[in-house]
């Protein structure tokens, strides 16, 4: 049974009741010809996974009875990647939908020195709108009971000076330094370069701030590219623990 989504404020489990509005009920009602009676999982994207029937129908959203309810646990391990804004857009939008079926906690747009894309002030809302549709779809697709954050696009300067994390990674054609770090149950922070990857003063900067420099591999690899690749290594670590519970 699909997966869908609807915002915390839509359920009501004293009610026992929800409702489902906006891409999702188009999707649902528009594209699958959803009916009354017919039953749907609906997760609020922050671990609740509900059961419900489709009670009522209207022109922009519709009601569900909660037949039954269940909380998902967070995941222990976490994954942010700040990823340079591309020249591109299409590409940026790749990474977007894959790092989000592998599993990704959070994207950050980030710009570097070297980054060609700087969209004005006017446009960031309306690209920030379109890439949390993208993310939801994928999200969908790969039924995940948390949704990954999208943040506002931010200076490499402010991205390198994040807390919190307990590992603090930039993949750097330069380095020769292998990927064997311990991901599991860890809160992890990639910083990703774009077209021409980082300056040197970028890399000393990071350095700085408490980042290791690792190796993807001799061969250099696409900003996108190299942003799935950051996700999908965390992956291969936990699914060779069997932490699958990660999703």
């Amino acid at each position: 049974m699909e997966l869908f989504y609807t915002s915390t404020q839509h359920i009501d489990l004293d009610a026992r009741n929800l409702v489902v509005d906006g891409d999702e009920f188009h999707h649902l009602v528009r594209v699958l010809r959803k009916k009354t009676g017919e039953k749907i999982l609906v997760t609020d994207g922050n671990g609740l996974r509900c059961e419900a029937s489709i009670a009522e129908i209207g022109k922009t959203s519709f009601t569900a009875d909660i037949l039954a309810c269940s909380r998902i646990d967070r995941p222990n391990t976490e994954v942010t990647v700040a990823l340079s804004l591309l020249k591109a857009p299409q590409r940026f939008e790749l990474f977007l939908e894959k790092a989000t079926e592998l599993g990704v906690s959070t994207i950050i747009p980030m710009l570097t020195a070297r980054t060609l894309s700087h969209p004005s002030n006017e446009k960031v809302q309306g690209k920030l709108n379109r890439w949390r549709t993208i993310m939801l779809s994928a999200a969908r697709q790969s039924k995940r009971h948390y949704l990954p954050q999208l943040t506002e696009p931010l200076t490499f300067k402010k991205a390198a000076a994040l807390q919190g994390y307990d590992l603090k990674l930039i993949p750097y054609e330069l380095s020769e330094a292998p990927p064997k770090v311990k991901c599991s149950g860890k809160k992890i922070l990639f910083l990703i370069g774009g077209e021409g990857g980082f300056t040197a003063n970028e890399i000393e900067e990071a350095r700085a701030a408490g980042f290791n420099e690792l190796s993807f591999g001799k061969t250099i690899l696409r900003a996108e590219t190299a942003g799935i690749f950051a996700v999908a290594l965390v992956r291969t670590q936990l699914l060779e623990e069997e932490r699958i519970e990660w999703f």
